[in-house]
């Protein structure tokens, strides 16, 4: 209660320091609503503080963000309390351009500004589809959206057509975390070519790194895999969804209090952590768009267990494009059925 009341205090006292900035140097606002945003910021934070000189203001959710005790001179941060302070802000909100990684805006609790012409680009954190994996809605209001595909730009061109909206700028941009992760991967594995780290006696780690929700994989059949793989004898890190450390955190402590004295179960919350990534020999998923990253930066193949695909819009058939996390499963490792295990 008490942290809660100083985090109330310490974020009004924060955002009346962020309005009571030059207009000139909220030009860049970057909003993040969880400390892992920053991965898919950093590229574009360090070319516009670093290569063009520009002052930048990052605004996170997060109480803990470790960008909140940045040393970089022209990087403003700033915490922004989620609830009515965070809704005020933004209903309010004088910058001339706002860049996000979370979507639905304008149709829930986020709304455009009120107060000011501010342009609201998307920055796309994984490489799925949009009309699957996202609310219908959930584009429609941004000016601008960094597309990581062609399949990304044509969903929504179609979604425009279909439904008269007004055309959006969409950038061919490709998939920023995915170039850091590659050219990342073949440092790593040259500089630790023995992965000297990993428990003795075992063969292979495997990476079990699912999508999130009721039927997705650590929620439908997570414990018997875990059960399957410690028997076998691999090295297994277990690494949930964000949403799932933060929607059920009862599952990764019933995991926790079953697993975490075995000797080769490793229980991953931070998603920062790109070594365990790189170390992996497979990686066992569903819809997850981390299957993406595994397979195209790491070049190493992905089961994918066969739990029903999650689809936040009841009107995706309607374009009667194919989900590219269907498209590319049989490219990039095997299928494996529920009652396969």
């Amino acid at each position: 209660m008490i942290t809660s009341i100083l985090n109330f205090f310490r974020s009004w006292s924060d955002i009346k320091q962020f309005n009571r900035l030059q207009q000139a140097q909220r030009t860049f606002v970057f909003y993040a609503e969880d400390t892992h945003s920053y991965m898919h910021f950093e590229a574009l934070v360090h070319e516009l503080t670093h290569t063009h000189q520009r002052e930048v203001c990052y605004l996170t959710s997060d109480p803990n963000d470790p960008i909140l005790d940045t040393n970089n001179p022209r990087l403003h941060t700033f915490y922004i309390r989620e609830g009515a302070l965070q809704i005020g802000l933004f209903m309010q909100l004088r910058a001339d351009l706002l860049i996000m990684t979370m979507p639905d805006l304008e149709t829930y609790h986020i709304k455009r500004s009120s107060h000011y012409p501010v342009h609201y680009l998307y920055l796309f954190h994984a490489m799925v589809s949009t009309h699957y994996n996202y609310r219908k809605a959930a584009f429609d209001h941004f000016d601008t959206l960094f597309c990581t595909g062609p399949h990304q730009v044509e969903e929504i061109r179609k979604r425009e057509a279909l439904y008269n909206l007004p055309a959006k700028n969409l950038y061919e941009d490709g998939y920023r975390r995915l170039e850091v992760l590659m050219a990342d991967v073949k440092k790593h594995r040259q500089s630790q070519p023995e992965k000297p780290d990993k428990p003795t006696g075992t063969t292979k780690t495997v990476m079990l790194a699912p999508s999130w929700g009721e039927h997705a994989t650590l929620e439908l059949c997570g414990e018997a895999i875990i059960d399957i793989l410690l028997a076998a004898g691999y090295h297994l890190i277990v690494r949930p969804h964000p949403m799932t450390t933060r929607k059920n955190p009862r599952l990764i402590e019933k995991l926790q209090n079953r697993f975490s004295q075995h000797t080769h179960f490793q229980m991953q919350l931070d998603i920062r952590d790109k070594a365990s990534l790189y170390d992996s020999d497979i990686l066992i998923s569903d819809w997850s768009g981390i299957s993406f990253e595994f397979a195209l930066a790491c070049e190493r193949p992905v089961l994918f267990i066969d739990v029903p695909k999650k689809c936040l819009n009841d009107e995706a058939e309607r374009l009667g494009l194919e989900p590219v996390e269907r498209t590319y499963r049989e490219t990039f490792g095997k299928v494996v059925a529920v009652d396969q295990l």
